[in-house]
């Protein structure tokens, strides 16, 4: 035998380019390690505009539907982690203005209040402390996602890039279309309203707040698995049931 063994794809040691190619072609385990990989990120980001719970994962599948009908654009000049994050920050600007378009509508002069889905709020969480100890946590990441979302959009999405999702500045930057001097001043000045609010020892619970992980994410993966790689089989099936007739020198 000359053919040489077919070898299984590592889908989480592949460049990005590589892994966006797979996906283009609806590779199954490709779309899901995007997702799996992006997914807690995204959903900060979006929760950090439309400060809604079910908002926010709407328009991060909204954003990966969008993303993945076009891949082909994606040409690796920044991570796919960035490109992602900047089509989510659309997609979410998007549904506020939706938002606000529709109250106006309705002429009401209530604002949206925070949803911090308390209940929710440990899904996905490996901490094993005593109850006590978990009520205590529970308490101050609500008073930690309190602060953050009273913070002026601007300085909230730096905020959660640079404190809660640890970003470089660059990276940061590169995400929100920004220069990193800004990055850095408007992180400043965040820190600054935060600090009455947030004492030193609560700090290190910020990587545990707007959790989207455990059942959160695999929800999330799955819907876009299907509505991603399940659709376009689908319309392959149809197309060889009902093939398009082959185009002639006469009806060009």
């Amino acid at each position: 035998m000359t053919g040489k063994p077919n070898r299984a794809i590592d889908y989480h040691n592949i460049d990005d380019l590589e892994l966006a190619a797979l996906a283009a072609d609806r590779d199954p385990q490709a779309v899901r390690t995007i997702t799996t990989r992006n997914n807690q990120r995204l959903f900060r980001v979006a929760w950090g505009i439309l400060r809604n719970r079910t908002e926010a994962e709407d328009a991060v599948q909204s954003a990966y539907l969008r993303a993945f009908s076009s891949l082909d654009k994606f040409q690796g000049r920044s991570a796919l982690s960035t490109w992602l994050t900047r089509i989510v920050i659309n997609e979410a600007l998007g549904a506020k203005r939706a938002r606000e378009r529709q109250r106006q509508m309705l002429e009401t002069n209530e604002v949206a209040v925070l949803d911090l889905y308390r209940e929710e709020l440990m899904q996905g969480s490996l901490d094993r402390a005593s109850n006590g100890e978990q009520v205590a946590r529970i308490q101050i990441r609500g008073i930690l996602e309190r602060a953050i979302a009273a913070l002026p959009q601007e300085f909230r999405l730096v905020f959660i890039l640079r404190e809660v999702e640890g970003l470089s500045v660059k990276d940061t930057a590169d995400a929100l279309g920004l220069v990193e001097g800004t990055v850095k001043t408007r992180l400043h000045r965040a820190r600054l309203r935060l600090k009455e609010m947030l004492a030193p020892e609560v700090r290190d619970l910020l990587h545990g707040t707007f959790p989207f992980a455990g059942p959160d994410c695999d929800r999330m993966t799955n819907a876009v698995v299907a509505e991603v790689c399940v659709s376009v089989s689908r319309k392959s099936q149809a197309n060889r049931k009902n093939p398009t007739p082959a185009r002639t020198p006469g009806n060009l």
